[in-house]
């Protein structure tokens, strides 16, 4: 779902690496946008929900907010992913 890297990085790197950089870069995005989420939730009153409220619940939520952050990620997300993956890349070649 990503886009190239950014026009100037040449991928000098073995492809297997770059698709490391890819993955690494859409997990940290759907981290990401798992924690933005978190305020959102933070607001409901978990005891009039569907499911009750309880301790599992406020136990589960978490998990659930990283489900909903990687699928938006894998989805394109809000494209955080992409300069995320730039940024490792050129520190991977320059490390090189």
């Amino acid at each position: 779902m990503m886009s190239a890297p950014i026009a100037g990085v040449s991928a000098t790197l073995p492809p297997d690496c770059v698709a490391k950089l890819r993955h690494a870069a859409q997990e940290f995005e759907g981290m990401a946008l798992g924690q933005l989420l978190a305020p959102m939730f933070a607001t409901t009153d978990l005891a009039h929900s569907a499911f009750g409220g309880g301790d599992a619940e406020v136990t589960w939520q978490p998990m659930l907010l990283d489900a909903i952050g990687k699928q938006m990620a894998a989805h394109g997300g809000i494209g955080l992913a992409v300069p995320v993956f730039n940024a490792l890349l050129r520190a991977q070649e320059n490390a090189g």
